[in-house]
């Protein structure tokens, strides 16, 4: 298997691994807190968190819209936003390449993506595009208003954008520029500010891995592409200086207070602690900022994803449960195999040319 290939495997596995780990506790912790969180996995006996979320009869966990991601039930990938949105991407540069454009996106997100699917931010924005649109534009005719419209809204810095960066990085070994310049189009049709600068930084950190020599240089390089100054790049600052506390997961939710759950900033400083802490330990990891809080299937994707990169193996007892079957609630699809995930993801890699990988 080639390096280029092995890493977007581990991604993908890490990925999604790391989605349907925090998957089952998401609306808890976004619901009730940390501290509720703590108590569930507590009460599980699943602290600390190595494996999938045990489900407890009678719990809400038990019966809420992620139980079937429990440790118990899992038997596939369950159809996840944060799996959509990478499906998404991947489907966007195989029509587009490198001329994608965010009118592409608002295209893409009418024809392929349900209304019922989106939230906050992106729900805000599909609303626009339906009611102001020319009833054609879905077809290629004229928009009929200003795009920027649709990233008016009062959550367009929230996380929403950052989960749909990661493909853009994965294609992009050594291209951190372009990773986060691809990201940024996405990320425009919906968001504004620290809502952009996390999903540049987020793709940009997944191009900079494979050719950097470890995480720390590889976020340094990162970011090169967002605002010295910008509150998402504080947030990496923040996550880098407690990454050697256990208890770092804590005190980055007491520092951004009573930020929204899913906003960008908090979020993201807590992928940083969480991947740099357990660099050499993919359950630790996702585990980690799972069981940390605020957006679990988000935060475990996206440090899974970041993980794999790495050019380490994804452990098979993450991979195992799920049985390389990738549920999506895409028109058009249900469920993929990884295989032709990884396939795809490549070709378009090999179609857009990545830089050659550091040795060593």
């Amino acid at each position: 298997m080639s390096e280029l290939r092995a890493r977007i495997r581990s991604a993908w596995e890490g990925r999604v691994s790391g989605c349907q780990l925090g998957k089952p506790v998401e609306m808890l912790s976004m619901s009730q807190g940390a501290p509720a969180l703590t108590r569930y996995l507590e009460t599980a006996e699943a602290l600390p968190l190595r494996d999938y979320v045990p489900c407890l009869p009678g719990t809400p966990v038990a019966e809420g819209v992620g139980a079937a991601s429990c440790r118990e039930r899992l038997s596939r990938s369950e159809p996840d936003d944060d799996i959509n949105y990478t499906v998404l991407a991947l489907l966007l540069l195989e029509e587009n390449g490198l001329a994608l454009q965010t009118l592409d996106v608002a295209r893409a997100w009418l024809k392929r993506l349900p209304f019922a699917a989106v939230f906050t931010a992106e729900r805000a924005a599909y609303r626009v595009l339906v009611e102001r649109g020319n009833e054609w534009f879905a077809e290629g005719g004229p928009l009929g208003f200003e795009l920027e419209a649709c990233s008016d809204n009062p959550f367009n810095d929230w996380i929403g954008a950052q989960i749909r960066a990661d493909l853009y990085g994965w294609v992009c070994p050594g291209r951190p520029d372009l990773a986060a310049d691809l990201a940024s189009r996405d990320a425009r049709l919906s968001h504004r500010g620290d809502g952009v600068h996390g999903a540049a930084f987020v793709a940009a950190l997944a191009a900079a891995i494979p050719a950097e020599s470890a995480l720390e240089p590889a976020i340094d390089a990162a970011l090169r592409e967002i605002p010295e100054h910008s509150g998402a790049a504080q947030a990496v600052s923040l996550g880098l200086a407690h990454a050697e506390k256990a208890d770092g997961g804590a005190l980055l939710r007491e520092h951004y207070g009573d930020m929204s759950p899913v906003h960008t900033l908090n979020n993201l400083a807590l992928v940083v602690w969480a991947l740099v802490r357990h660099g050499n330990d993919f359950g630790a990891a996702i585990g980690e900022v799972v069981s940390a809080g605020l957006d679990t299937d988000c935060n475990g994707a996206t440090v899974g994803g970041l993980w794999g990169l790495q050019g380490r193996p994804i452990p098979e007892a993450w991979t195992r449960p799920w049985n390389e079957r990738v549920g999506v609630s895409l028109a058009g699809f249900d469920e993929l195999p990884l295989g032709e995930l990884v396939e795809r993801t490549v070709a378009v890699a090999e179609r857009i040319g990545f830089a050659p990988l550091a040795s060593g």
